[in-house]
């Protein structure tokens, strides 16, 4: 099932790269009278209630969605690869002052946070992934201290102070690759889970905002319609919940291959 899940994100990322060459018409370009109309061979996902064609904008939306997801996480891997091996390694007053700051943001439902700082800054892609990426950390941040508690009293770790390896050296040489496990794990179900929050903000107008589209945005335009116009709100709906669904499956895969407790000889 996981090769499976990694097909279809392989092949969502394809048609991502090669949008422009896949979509048969301008996702902007609006003609009301071929507005609503249902799939067909003409438009293979029919058109909204603009008579743009959805198979072109949900193509094109797979750039954004998945833009998003990976930018999203890559902001939240920095944070919390930083925080998390500071607050492990050097314990102390360090490691209260970032764990507490940690749980602090944790008290916040994220969505709930995400709203709070979007209102505050005009709604664009840009703010959207910055905003998910700055907001997720806290988990990831409490995983890799996890790691760097246990890792911090090893023998090649006490070696090398010893040795007067610099802190730098030994953050991203020697205690970097012992955590790296859970940090792959976390970044595969968190694309997922950036994708999900981008579509929900987007459903909600705070997020893609026109004439670029999303799978949330297109959902959001298909709910006015759902009753005579069902494919605005069926494909994307499906290829949000396949795309994340993936995203999560291929964690678990992950999960169970770099976990040496569950790695039978």
């Amino acid at each position: 099932m996981a090769l499976w899940a990694l097909t279809l994100i392989l092949f969502i990322i394809v048609i991502a790269v090669f949008a422009p060459f896949i979509a048969k018409y301008d996702p902007a370009a609006q003609d009301l009278s071929q507005r609503l109309k249902a799939p067909s061979l003409t438009h293979i996902l029919g058109t909204d209630d603009l008579g743009r064609d959805v198979f072109s904008r949900m193509v094109y939306g797979a750039r954004v969605s998945i833009s998003v997801g990976f930018f999203a996480v890559s902001i939240t891997l920095f944070i919390g690869i930083i925080f998390g091996m500071v607050s492990g390694y050097f314990g102390g007053w360090v490691d209260s002052v970032i764990m507490r700051f940690t749980d602090i943001i944790l008290c916040f439902p994220t969505f709930f946070l995400i709203l709070i700082v979007i209102a505050f800054f005009e709604p664009s892609i840009i703010n959207v992934m910055v905003v998910i990426g700055i907001t997720s950390w806290p988990g990831l941040a409490r995983i890799v201290r996890a790691e760097v508690l246990s890792i911090r009293e090893r023998e090649f770790v006490l070696a090398s102070k010893m040795l007067a390896v610099s802190r730098l050296r030994m953050f991203f040489a020697h205690i970097l690759p012992n955590v790296i496990s859970p940090i792959i794990v976390y970044a595969a179900i968190g694309i997922g889970g950036a994708i999900l929050t981008e579509s929900g903000l987007s459903f909600l107008g705070l997020g893609v905002q026109p004439p670029m589209s999303s799978w949330g945005q297109i959902l959001m335009q298909g709910k006015d319609y759902i009753y005579v116009a069902w494919w605005l709100s069926l494909f994307p709906g499906l290829v949000i919940l396949i795309t994340v669904l993936s995203f999560n499956m291929i964690g678990e895969a992950l999960r169970d291959i770099l976990d040496p407790k569950d790695n039978k000889i």
